[in-house]
């Protein structure tokens, strides 16, 4: 099994050709945890397969850390389009996810998505986490997204446990609870932190919560348009809405860096 890993942001993730090895698609779901692992395995935030659909168009089948299949992953599909560049020859593409059909451009290292408005936005709700209440909004991107303001002084430094995982699984969202991001404006830039949910730990970055909470910060008036977004790996990825936030679609841009590619040994397989 031959493999690329990239990343978006440090959310890093192996990539797999469907094209050239069309067992890919029945071989992987049972293997996406032991690729993933961070001692035993190859270390990842999560898996794709990329399936030629048609003219630069490409089915993008996507499974968490933990091997659960999700509808979408906005780093996951920014690599996606960095992959089919690279391989395939493809600047600008179709993208056709469990959530949606994204348009993708390519330059270089940088990707740029477009995505559809945001689901199932709902009021603030007032989440009780031990003793904190705690304001969230609420809103899909592909995946449930909580966004949190806060202020911290230690913002980078705070642990997000307990309150990230409590929730992360909140019984008033519901079964599958959401991804959590929480926000601190700083020098006019967003800075976002992401416990995500089928990692079960913050991530480097969670590319649809960055996305869920610049279009909440644009809305609340926390900053101007188009915000930058600081993530957890340093690195700084642009949300530029097309309409009136939060309920409008976006373009999504950022560098997906290639890291390695290889073979998965057959001891690893077995």
């Amino acid at each position: 099994m031959n493999f690329a890993k990239l990343h978006g942001a440090g959310n890093d993730f192996l990539l797999f050709d469907g094209r050239s090895d069309p067992s890919l698609a029945d071989a992987l779901p049972t293997l996406v945890s032991r690729l993933c692992h961070r001692r035993f395995g190859l270390g990842a935030d999560g898996v794709l397969l990329l399936k030629p659909a048609g003219p630069n168009e490409a089915r993008v089948v996507y499974w968490n850390a933990d091997g659960s299949e999700v509808a979408f992953c906005a780093n996951a599909t920014r690599c996606a389009a960095r992959f089919a560049a690279e391989r395939w020859g493809w600047r600008k593409m179709v993208l056709a996810t469990g959530y949606a059909a994204i348009p993708a451009a390519v330059e270089g290292e940088q990707v740029t998505l477009r995505l559809p408005a945001p689901t199932d936005l709902r009021p603030w709700l007032q989440l009780v986490v031990a003793d904190w209440t705690v304001a969230v909004r609420y809103l899909v991107v592909g995946v449930p997204q909580l966004v949190v303001r806060v202020a911290w002084p230690d913002f980078w430094r705070r642990s997000l446990e307990p309150v990230g995982p409590a929730l992360r699984g909140h019984p008033d969202l519901g079964e599958g609870g959401a991804n959590v991001n929480f926000v601190q404006v700083e020098d006019g830039m967003l800075a976002v932190r992401s416990w995500e949910r089928g990692v079960e730990g913050e991530t480097l970055s969670c590319g649809s919560g960055d996305v869920a909470a610049a279009l909440v910060a644009l809305a609340e008036g926390w900053v101007a348009a188009p915000p930058a977004v600081r993530t957890a790996s340093g690195r700084v990825l642009l949300v530029e809405p097309e309409g009136a936030p939060p309920a409008c679609p976006s373009r999504f841009s950022g560098a997906a860096e290639w890291v390695a590619e290889g073979v998965v040994h057959p001891e690893l397989l077995r």
